[in-house]
């Protein structure tokens, strides 16, 4: 008997459609691989850039806070300029009258603290107030007839508070117990 089957007797295709059908899925195989690779290109591209952004963003960061930091007093110092100037004509003066020197120097006082002030500078100034040891330092203890023990009765030198932050106590005589 002869067999007229394109199959030969085992039920296996022939060779050259084993042939056709593997190079199909191979070329396909092959150009999937080809996408992965130009996806995988794309990605690692996107990544660089993305990276280099990061780094432009963190040196501008840097630059502008190193910037601040050194800059971060302009406008105070600017504030301070009139009271430098003041404080240069009043001693370049020759032969003045005291009052009016004293005057002078006064002034030059009030603006400078009114500048410390807009900057969040206030002065602690205790005087007949009761001792708070947050805030003030008490250096003696004094004789002080009517005055409450534990009474600030003499600052020797004023404190100062900085934004609610104790910058320096007042130094303080209080009344002690009779």
């Amino acid at each position: 008997m002869h067999n007229s089957d394109s199959q030969p007797p085992n039920g296996t295709p022939e060779s050259g459609e084993l042939g056709a059908s593997s190079n199909a899925e191979f070329e396909a195989l092959k150009a999937r691989v080809a996408e992965l690779e130009a996806n995988n290109n794309e990605l690692r591209e996107i990544v660089l850039r993305e990276k280099a952004e990061l780094e432009n963003q963190r040196r501008r960061l840097h630059r502008d806070l190193e910037q601040a930091r050194r800059f971060a007093n302009e406008k105070l110092l600017n504030d301070l300029l009139p009271i430098y100037d003041g404080l240069e004509r009043g001693l370049s003066v020759e032969g003045g009258d005291v009052a009016a020197v004293r005057e002078g120097i006064n002034l030059t006082l009030k603006e400078l603290l009114r500048i410390a002030g807009n900057n969040g500078l206030v002065q602690v100034d205790p005087l007949d107030q009761p001792l708070d040891p947050e805030r003030h330092h008490a250096v003696s203890m004094v004789e002080a007839p009517g005055k409450a023990p534990g009474t600030v009765v003499t600052v020797l030198q004023k404190g100062y508070v900085l934004n609610d932050r104790l910058l320096r106590p007042a130094l303080v005589a209080v009344a002690k117990d009779d």
